[in-house]
Formats: C-alpha cells, structure tokens, sequence
C-alpha cells in the first residue's frame, strides 16, 4: 500500500502496516476517490463545463485534498469547478439555490459525517432543482440519489466488528494493520436518470454494481 492514504496524510498513523501507537481501524477510502467519483458524474452528464462541489468546511483537511483532487483533474477535462461549503441545514438549502441559480451542469457532493447524515434533503434538494449529483455511499441513490461511487459500508462495519473482537481478545491497535476497504461500488438510480432526462450507455450500466429502477 502506497503511504499517500488518508490515515497516513492526516497524521493519524505512521503507516499502513504498522500504525503504531494505540489506534487502528478501517479506511473507508472514499475520500481517496474524489476524482474517480467526478469521472462518474462527467460521463453521465451530456458535455459538462461547469460542476458544483459542495463540502463541509468543519472537515476541513479532507476538503483540501478533495478539492486539489478534483480541481487537477477536471482542469484536464476543461470543466471549471466552483465550492460551495455548508455546516447546517439551511447553508445546504442555500448552496443548492445557489448551485441552481448559477445554472451548474452538476454537484459533486463530498463524503462526511454531516453531509452523510442530511441523504434526504440533499437528494431531494436535487431532485427539487433537477440538479444531477454524484455521492459517495449507495444509501444516496437508495433514497433517489443519481448515482454512487465509493466503498462497501457493510464490508467495512464487519471488519470493524473482526478488529472489536480482536482488541477485546487482548491484541493491541498497534500490532493490527489498517485495513483498506477493498470493495468499491458503483449504484445508479436510473429512474433518477430518467427523470432527470439523462442517457445511461450501455458500459455504463454493465459497469454498475446495483442499478436501482
């Protein structure tokens, strides 16, 4: 494993392998996937040039490396980008009216807590505004979300459970590697895209792991 991971680059652990200290656990290594995830959106969109990115500016190192990420690659692409950041509920409402006035091609929304735990207001927030967003959990497009690229959360809470069993055993976090979470999958709600009046091509739905009708 390269060391350029997330725990690695936040300082959390020494590496991978050998974390050190008294502290392990599961990398859920979405937000490593920020630029796979604009990939997704760009080829389900019909010629984007203007992509909303909405972040949560609590998480502050994360948004860093998600927006050098995502800015590298869609400056490539010729795509311009632009942030939008919300902490609450009504900063979320007031992004979406934003993103929706200033007439963006789509909304990238990043992977955190917060952002995670408001799923439906933002799928409806996009749906009301008809607004294609891409996400990184399948609990997204489960609730009408478009689509989803990220990591499998039930393979990764079982591995959590493993390593529980395992500390309570007597191992020590030290001496337990950081586990990648080594399912990735891609979820589209293709009466979502129908709504939406998107084309979903053939490689991209036989590339689908769940497609939702």
């Amino acid at each position: 494993m390269r060391e350029g991971y997330a725990p690695v680059k936040l300082g959390l652990v020494s590496s991978l392998a050998r974390p050190g200290g008294n502290l392990t656990g599961i990398n859920f290594f979405n937000t490593e996937l920020a630029a796979k995830q604009f990939e997704v959106l760009r080829e389900i969109l019909p010629k984007p040039t203007r992509i909303a990115v909405l972040v949560d500016p609590a998480d502050q190192t994360n948004t860093a490396s998600i927006v050098r990420d995502v800015d590298a690659a869609n400056r490539a692409n010729g795509i311009e980008i632009k942030v939008f950041e919300a902490s609450n509920s009504r900063e979320i409402n007031a992004g979406f009216e934003a993103i929706a006035e200033e007439h963006f091609d789509g909304v990238f929304v990043e992977q955190s807590p917060f952002l995670n735990s408001r799923c439906v207001q933002l799928v409806q927030l996009a749906a009301h505004h008809s607004i294609p967003a891409v996400y990184s959990g399948r609990e997204f497009p489960e609730v009408g979300g478009l689509i989803s690229y990220g990591s499998d959360i039930s393979q990764a809470y079982r591995q959590v459970g493993i390593y529980c069993g395992r500390i309570l055993k007597g191992a020590k976090p030290a001496d337990l590697p950081i586990v990648q979470s080594s399912k990735l999958e891609l979820v589209i709600n293709a009466e979502t895209a129908r709504m939406l009046k998107l084309s979903l091509s053939p490689q991209l739905l036989a590339r689908a792991d769940d497609v939702i009708e």
